[in-house]
């Protein structure tokens, strides 16, 4: 018997192949960011490549809400979505729960700085620098 997950495909012919954890939430918000003002489910499903149902992209977007990662406003029925944050925003959020969760932050910022670019290690001393 085959465990769960496994085989040749599903009964339609589909691979069953599931995306990455948190996949689809970073295309739905890669779809919001680029869009430039608040967007409703049907044209966030539009947006995307995927062929997702409409529950299911309503699926993520409450959950981005729930995460604290999209504004939402009623729109008649339904609801238009906004980002609360831009991109850089939340990958530097990202980045300081990294090095919170870290043994010991000093280890980890010189791990992180050790695998920038000379570049990048140049952008890093003058923000320092400045005190941004």
């Amino acid at each position: 018997m085959l465990s769960r997950g496994t085989g040749p495909g599903k009964p339609d012919g589909s691979s069953g192949s599931r995306r990455p954890a948190g996949a689809l939430e970073a295309e739905v918000l890669t779809v919001v960011w680029s869009h430039g003002e608040a967007m409703s489910v049907s044209e966030v499903q539009q947006a995307l490549s995927a062929d997702l149902a409409y529950r299911t992209v309503l699926t993520v977007l409450t959950r981005l809400h729930a995460k604290g990662l999209l504004e939402r406003v009623p729109v008649g029925r339904s609801h238009a979505y906004s980002p609360r944050r831009d991109p850089a925003e939340l990958a530097a959020e990202r980045m300081d729960a990294a090095l919170r969760a870290g043994p010991q932050r000093s280890e980890v910022l010189q791990h992180f700085v050790g695998r920038l670019e000379p570049d990048e290690q140049a952008v890093l001393r003058d923000l320092l620098e400045r005190g941004d």
